[in-house]
Order: structure tokens, then C-alpha cells, then sequence
């Protein structure tokens, strides 16, 4: 036994492009839907390169804070 279907009736040309742009301007990112993501890749890939060298506590900086401050440098 088929399902019955429900058709919605076309609508005016002018009244699609009308939706179309409502529709598109509720789908932009804010600045943060992209910056927070990047900021945790960034910073688990910097807590993957600074482990390969775990040693005790020295008088000197770990490689993960000695990349940190390299690329505070670099956007700074």
C-alpha cells in the first residue's frame, strides 16, 4: 500500500529568490564557529610535539613552550 504524498503548489518566481536570500543569511558562521575549532587542532598538535621529548623538569624550557613562544613571535 503507497504513502500518500503531499505536493506544495509552485510559488511566484520573485517569492523564491525572496526565500532563497532569507534562507542564505541565516547560514552564515560567526568568527568563533571557525576560530575555536582551529584553536584546539592548534593546540592538541602542539601537545602531540612537545610529547615525544617527556623528560623531568629541567632548568630549561620544553619544546612545547619554547613552539609557543616561536609562534607568539611569529603572530605577534
Amino acid at each position: 500500500m503507497s504513502a500518500p504524498t503531499h505536493t506544495q503548489p509552485l510559488a511566484a518566481p520573485s517569492a523564491r529568490r525572496r526565500s532563497a536570500t532569507h534562507a542564505g543569511a541565516s547560514t552564515r558562521l560567526h568568527w568563533w564557529a571557525l576560530a575555536l575549532p582551529a584553536l584546539a587542532f592548534g593546540l592538541l598538535l602542539l601537545l602531540l610535539a612537545g610529547s615525544g621529548q617527556a623528560q623531568a623538569t629541567t632548568g630549561e624550557a620544553s619544546g612545547l613552550l619554547q613552539v609557543t613562544h616561536q609562534l607568539l613571535r611569529a603572530v605577534g
